[in-house]
């Protein structure tokens, strides 16, 4: 009997769909069937065996439908997906047990309208859903895409019999592909019914597509997981099936007589030796410990590295100083233009070397701007003394034990750097090259910077200490020498314990004799062209320094001379003769490098008021600086600009302030401030620009501009301002005086304290300049503003002229 009690269930599918039909109801635990599909079924609940047996008396139809939970006896209606499958019954099987096996076939998608309990089984009315015809290029590359991933996914999964890739290869239909597929896919029921229920084919294929994709790359790193656990295992096995021969047959000998060479060979080389005591005895510790381990576990592997480490050493080897001072001098002369403090440290070295047999190697630190050559002054150090040259980077370095070593308790630990590179110097008093000793860097695994203060302490490198060595070695004879652009970034203790040595950059002079003795005639070579073929101007060479290259070294310089060489190369290599001569001018610079790609000041053309020129420093060499004051009616606002930084600010507020104390000897009204407004700037925006030195430079535009004077074009100035009007000391004075001569200044005036300084001054610069140091602010102003003549030019005249002489020439 069935009971016509009737639960109501709808929801809105938006499909079309035929309904009203009832069929008995077979839930599914954990399978979904989808049309097309021929599945047995165990069934064993009593409501399911009914529902069987009552298709089996009609038309052998049923809808079969999931469960959401497998493990629910008696599902209500909340406890499964309402999108099924409606099937034909074709074959039923009563077994001995009870259990029903029967043999079903999807025939189409059906939805759960009505839901019809009873006692003895369950009933349901379904409306059946239709698919959308669909046929489209997108389908048809789908359904090609579907078959190729199928069949990667068959080549990789064992659960597949190959054959279904020919016999999915042949559906044609999108919608039973997808149906048939995903059947044999493994995925969750979810999956499974997640294509059940989209009715669109294109949908149900991009998703079965994606589902695909994923199994295919879950079944791929399963595959490599078990080719290397079988691989380590066969190796394994491998080792230890020859390990044990090994011992058999070595067994059989009675000795191991490779292992006794080796550890003969070892005492003999550290008898040999001649190392220190303890590191003879702890060589000797070692070796007695290796006679009683088996030659093939790790830790003998371990032994007999520390002990090869040991026994390459240079405990003795040195070799002798070349003490000819005239032949010292000549090396460096010969590799290095300038450069006369470093030169002068080495002589003296040497010099004391030959009075005194022993003396501690100095430690020197090199400081200048990159490509002043302190890299390859180390090479020639090396070669003036006679000694073994080794250079380590420390660029980047940020690891304590990259300077002491590893601890021999770790997998593959070596000594640091300082002791490898004395291994490939093979003597233990080389030349040292510390280079980029300012790039190190600091985290958690300790701080290489602090390690090196033993390293670069005369009083405590004898006794230097390498924890993989873990027995001191003497570094007293070695001569270190590091480079560093700049000290910011080295710790102050660091510092102490090194000569400071600074390299400033090079004057245009001093880079036109480097290019002409050194650059051009490497160059030449590199290029396969000769010195008889081919001559560089000094024009030329004067041109490349100025308005091809702006740095401080002549790294820059040596890559356009190289360029100018390229082109030639190619002019000798297309010209029929090749002994044609060329002279690289002037004129012929631009035509091989282009346009010029700098500038540099030049002195203004006339003398105009309100504009002062002043002498500026940076990384690449000195420049003029231009510094422009207007005056305009208003209520005493200032403004400042060119992109200045705090310091140039500050002096710019200090400059004001004085000339605002001067109003008396400059011939101001008392009250003259409140009623203009003053505008300061220095050309070219663009660039950053800071420091205190251009203070008088900005007085002197501001007392030109409020007191109507013009300011001597042919002069330049440079010093930092006090409230007071005192003149104080700057830096850079050489690199600053050359870029006065180069712009046609002949008159500088530097602060007093300045004055000692000017024996470091090329003389040529100091005989090509009047050189006035000046104490206070009234001696700049009297050398500084030019005496008006007695015809007066009006005010928006002068405002005019200012405004005009704004442009730098």
């Amino acid at each position: 009997m069935i009971h016509n009690i009737m639960t109501e269930f709808s929801e809105n599918t938006g499909t079309d769909s035929t309904g009203g039909k009832r069929y008995p109801l077979l839930p599914l635990r954990d399978i979904v069937v989808f049309p097309h599909m021929v599945v047995p079924l165990f069934v064993g609940r009593a409501k399911s065996i009914n529902a069987i047996e009552g298709a089996m008396e009609k038309d052998k139809m049923i809808f079969l439908a999931t469960q959401k939970n497998s493990k629910v006896d008696e599902p209500a209606i909340e406890d499964l997906y309402r999108i099924g499958s409606l099937g034909q019954i074709i074959q039923v099987l009563k077994l001995p047990d009870g259990t029903v096996k029967v043999l079903v076939e999807g025939k189409d998608r059906a939805r759960l309208d009505t839901f019809i309990p009873n006692e003895e089984c369950l009933f349901v009315e379904i409306g059946l859903i239709g698919e959308p015809p669909e046929d489209s290029p997108e389908i048809e590359a789908l359904t090609r895409s579907v078959n190729d991933t199928f069949e990667r996914y068959v080549g990789l999964s064992k659960k597949v019999p190959p054959e279904m890739v020919s016999s999915v290869s042949g559906i044609l239909d999108p919608s039973r592909l997808a149906d048939t597929v995903i059947a044999h896919l493994n995925v969750g029921i979810e999956g499974k019914q997640e294509i059940l229920e989209l009715i669109d084919p294109q949908e149900r294929l991009e998703r079965l597509l994606a589902m695909m994709e994923k199994e295919i790359e879950i079944l791929e790193i399963e595959k490599r997981i078990r080719s290397r656990v079988k691989s380590q295992m066969e190796r394994s096995q491998k080792e230890y099936y020859l390990n044990e021969q090994m011992r058999a047959i070595q067994k059989e000998l009675g000795e191991k007589d490779e292992f006794k060479q080796e550890l003969l060979a070892l005492e003999e080389k550290i008898e040999k030796k001649k190392m220190s005591k303890e590191a003879t005895d702890k060589a000797l510790a070692e070796l007695r410990k290796l006679r009683m381990m088996s030659p093939m576990s790790a830790e003998a592997t371990v032994v007999r590295n520390y002990l090869d480490w040991l026994t390459s050493l240079p405990w003795r080897k040195t070799t002798k100083d070349n003490l000819d001072l005239a032949h010292a001098e000549s090396v460096l002369e010969a590799d290095h233009y300038g450069l006369e403090k470093v030169k002068e440290r080495i002589l003296e070295y040497l010099a004391v070397q030959a009075l005194v047999k022993k003396i501690k190697g100095p430690i020197l630190c090199l400081v200048g701007p990159p490509g002043v050559g302190k890299t390859s002054l180390g090479r020639s150090i090396a070669r003036s003394l006679g000694r073994k040259f080794s250079r380590i980077s420390l660029g980047g370095v940020r690891d304590e034990a990259e300077i002491r070593g590893h601890r021999r308790t770790y997998i593959g630990a070596m000594p640091g750097k300082i002791i490898q590179g004395l291994r490939k110097a093979e003597v233990r008093n080389p030349v040292f090259l510390l280079d980029e000793i300012d790039k190190m860097s600091t985290d958690f695994r300790g701080d290489p910077s602090s390690a090196l203060l033993e390293v670069l302490d005369p009083e405590q490198n004898n006794t230097f200490g390498d924890h993989f060595l873990d027995v001191d070695y003497d570094l007293s004879s070695v001569l270190f020498v590091a480079t560093a652009n700049n000290l910011f970034s080295i710790p102050r203790p660091l510092q102490d314990r090194m000569e400071i040595i600074r390299i400033e950059g090079y004057t245009e002079e001093e880079k036109l004799n480097i290019a002409r003795r050194y650059l051009v005639l490497k160059q030449l070579e590199a290029h396969g062209l000769t010195p008889e073929c081919v001559s560089f101007s000094d024009g030329a060479l004067l041109e490349i320094v100025r308005r091809y290259t702006r740095e401080a070294g002549v790294r820059g310089l040596e890559r356009e001379i190289a360029s100018v060489c390229r082109k030639i190369a190619r002019q000798t290599a297309k010209a029929p003769d090749k002994k044609k001569k060329f002279s690289v001018t002037l004129q012929q610079v631009k035509r091989f490098l282009g346009p010029p790609r700098y500038r540099y000041g030049v002195k203004e053309k006339e003398s105009l008021i309100g504009l002062a020129t002043g002498l500026a420093w940076t990384e690449v060499g000195g420049e003029l600086l231009t510094i422009e004051t207007t005056v305009l009616p208003g209520n005493g606002k200032l403004t400042i600009t060119g992109k200045l930084g705090e310091v140039m600010r500050e002096s710019a507020q200090a400059a004001i302030s004085y000339v605002r104390s001067r109003w008396q000897e400059l011939g101001l009204e008392r009250d003259f401030y409140p009623k203009l407004d003053i505008h300061i700037h220095v050309p070219e925006g663009a660039i950053p620009k800071d420091g205190p030195s251009a203070g008088i430079t900005i007085a002197t535009a501001l007392a030109s501009a409020l007191t109507g004077r013009h300011v001597d074009r042919d002069l330049a100035m440079t010093g930092e301002i006090t409230l007071r009007g005192r003149v104080l000391t700057i830096g850079g004075l050489k690199e600053k005086l050359l870029a006065a001569k180069r712009g046609g200044i002949t008159r500088v005036l530097i602060p007093k304290e300045n004055e000692k300084d000017l024996a470091e001054v090329p003389t040529m610069i100091r005989k090509a300049l009047q050189i006035f140091p000046v104490g206070h602010m009234d001696e700049v102003l009297a050398r500084a503003l030019l005496v008006e003549s007695a015809e007066e030019v009006a005010p928006d005249e002068e405002s005019i002229v200012a405004e005009k002489g704004a442009m730098r020439h």
